[in-house]
């Protein structure tokens, strides 16, 4: 087993969804980790406690380069960014900004403090509308929204800094995120979700009257999108496996999809939902949503291959029990 040197970790959006799951899961390893949030969609007390946290846009470097300094940071794990695909249609540049404009910044404060490593939040929409699942990382990316452009524009972006300047960096590509923390440490909270997962566990809990299903017209089985669902914990395991081979292999970059490998539609989703809730959650059918590609599943080849990366939470009923106990957790708090 190679042994490593563990550099103090920046985590940005260490207060939201995916982030502070793997400020856990860096810490529960052993890691030393520090966060920047600006809250517009974490929490606070996400951030666990003794964990040194800074709120401020990662775009503004007068703040965030002093706060680098004072932690002796050399990696980053960049989640920070805006995510909701139907926005990036009506507000493109809202992503352009949050997404590429603010991770340029942020580039150019880690290039400034020697920052050795950074591994980056990317997304499954770079690729747009596959023609053919599973999608390997070799495939076209071709995205056909906002959103998906901001994440590739930041992978060109790193590629390009890190052939320049001496840091290596990883894009993991994710597919569905869903799922919370199995000790109930953390889950998503999220300011308007259009997650199904968290849509459903919210109708599920009596926060919302049902669940939207956008088309039911797409060329799958079942007419509705396909997506490939990974739990949030099993994600954030696999950016510290990232971490940990960028750090090994100081000269070679990483570009991994992050899946399980099967798809599920939204009718599957709704009616595993259905079996752990032991009540059906109400639906309403619409028309379809702007930019959602028919079906997204990930190979994974590379991920195992390339981390030994074996997930431990991808039972679909799992991944719907820990996302509906989160909720009724919430629910319970309100």
């Amino acid at each position: 087993m190679t042994v490593i040197d563990r550099p103090t970790v920046l985590v940005t959006g260490g207060a939201g969804y995916i982030g502070s799951h793997a400020v856990l899961a860096l810490t529960d390893a052993g890691w030393s980790t520090v966060v920047v949030d600006d809250l517009s969609n974490g929490r606070r007390e996400a951030v666990p406690t003794g964990v040194p946290f800074l709120q401020a846009d990662i775009a503004d470097g007068s703040a965030v380069e002093p706060f680098l300094r004072q932690h002796g940071v050399t990696a980053i794990m960049h989640f920070a960014g805006s995510i909701v695909v139907p926005e990036s249609v009506e507000n493109p540049l809202k992503y352009y900004r949050n997404n590429t404009v603010a991770t340029h910044s942020l580039i150019e404060t880690a290039v400034a403090v020697g920052v050795r490593h950074v591994l980056f939040s990317s997304t499954a929409a770079t690729y747009g509308a596959p023609d053919r699942v599973p999608i390997e990382e070799t495939d076209p990316t071709r995205p056909i929204n906002p959103y998906g452009n901001s994440k590739l524009m930041t992978e060109t972006m790193l590629a390009d800094c890190s052939a320049a300047h001496p840091f290596n960096y990883g894009a993991l590509r994710y597919f569905n995120v869903a799922g919370a923390d199995p000790q109930g440490r953390s889950g998503q909270v999220g300011k308007g979700s259009t997650h199904l997962l968290k849509v459903a566990c919210e109708a599920a809990v009596g926060k919302r009257s049902h669940v939207d299903v956008y088309g039911t017209d797409y060329p799958t089985p079942d007419g509705t999108c396909i997506r490939d669902y990974i739990h949030v914990s099993d994600l954030a395991g696999a950016h510290v496996a990232a971490l940990a081979a960028l750090i090994a292999a100081p000269d070679e970059n990483l570009t991994l999809n992050c899946g399980y490998g099967r798809g599920f539609s939204v009718l599957e989703m709704l009616d595993a939902l259905d079996r752990v809730n032991g009540t059906p959650v109400p639906r309403q059918v619409g028309p379809r949503r702007a930019g959602d590609p028919p079906q997204l599943v990930a190979s994974n080849r590379r991920l195992v291959e390339r981390l030994g990366w074996t997930p431990a939470h991808d039972a679909i009923e799992h991944i719907i029990g820990t996302a509906l106990a989160w909720e009724q957790r919430l629910a319970g708090q309100e």
